[in-house]
């Protein structure tokens, strides 16, 4: 397999001796550099940095004539457009994470039989620091097989006074019995969160007060568990477990995140819920707000 990606990103004169005994054609683009912000280190958050692709495709040939029609092959918008939609979609931490979306997605397009991917970030230091990757159609299928779509869950928002109050197990119970997976937001605690100067801190200890309130609920409540990642989440509404919303990594790592400031705590669980495509926000203690997901404000 190294040889194989090696040859992808080689000279064509040495990629068409390489596969003489399998002839495919091969569309590639290369040295394409975008500025993002990626990384799993903390000083990569809130500063963007250079990072090039080099994608090599290779498709089936085609038989027939090509009659110079450009929907007969594979474009090369169509790679830079996939690119561009994986950067778009969340902040990413890793580029191997980064390379299997890429990837991904330029194998759903059907002349697309397999795709390398090499990704590189530029100012880490001097050098470039990357990842290679090769995968196949025949690996997608399977992967897609296997794709399950995460249900739509109901948000249940509920005030300070709501956490407190004896009746609040039964209204989550009642929350539950309406037939979608629960996820339970907050805010944070009523006693004032320390100070910071630089706005990035202050958001990150904003978002750390609504995960203390968070494990304050879950200790009154032992059936909710506290859950912060999105693939958790999904896991636990398709196996009916009740979640309560940690938010710091979602809200951190979301491409475009919420414009109100953390101490909203209930348009930033609107936010939650219309990331969720969730079928209904509940509001518990507070008013209901606008939004993209249907809001209605209920009793404990």
């Amino acid at each position: 397999m190294s040889d194989e990606i090696r040859q992808a990103f080689a000279h064509p004169s040495e990629r068409a001796e390489a596969s003489a005994t399998a002839p495919c054609d091969r569309i590639s683009l290369r040295d394409y550099v975008v500025e993002v912000e990626i990384g799993a280190f903390q000083q990569e958050r809130g500063h963007l940095q250079r990072v090039r692709f080099n994608v090599v495709v290779e498709v089936s040939p085609l038989t027939g004539p090509i009659d110079d029609d450009v929907d007969r092959i594979l474009s090369y918008d169509r790679v830079t457009e996939a690119i561009g939609v994986e950067l778009g979609a969340e902040r990413i931490n890793l580029l191997e994470t980064l390379a299997a979306r890429v990837a991904e997605r330029i194998l759903l397009e059907p002349q697309a039989d397999r795709v390398f991917v090499r990704i590189e970030k530029l100012d880490r230091g001097p050098f470039s620091l990357g990842v290679e990757i090769v995968r196949s159609r025949d690996g997608v299928a399977q992967a897609g097989q296997a794709h399950e779509e995460a249900p739509h869950p109901r948000v249940l928002y509920l005030s300070n006074d709501a956490i407190a109050a004896d009746g609040v197990a039964a209204l989550i119970d009642a929350t539950v019995a309406q037939g979608a997976p629960v996820i339970v937001c907050l805010g944070a605690d009523d006693a004032p969160a320390p100070k910071a100067a630089h706005p990035l801190a202050q958001r990150r200890i904003d978002l750390l007060a609504i995960e203390q309130n968070a494990w304050v609920l879950a200790a009154r409540v032992p059936k909710c568990k506290v859950v912060g990642t999105r693939t958790e989440l999904d896991w636990a509404m398709k196996n009916g477990q009740i979640c309560i919303w940690a938010p710091s990594k979602i809200v951190l790592d979301a491409v475009d995140g919420p414009s109100a400031s953390p101490r909203d705590a209930v348009a930033l669980a609107a936010w939650f819920a219309a990331e969720m495509e969730a079928v209904e926000l509940l509001i518990v203690g507070e008013d209901a707000p606008d939004g993209a997901v249907p809001a209605r404000k209920v009793a404990v």
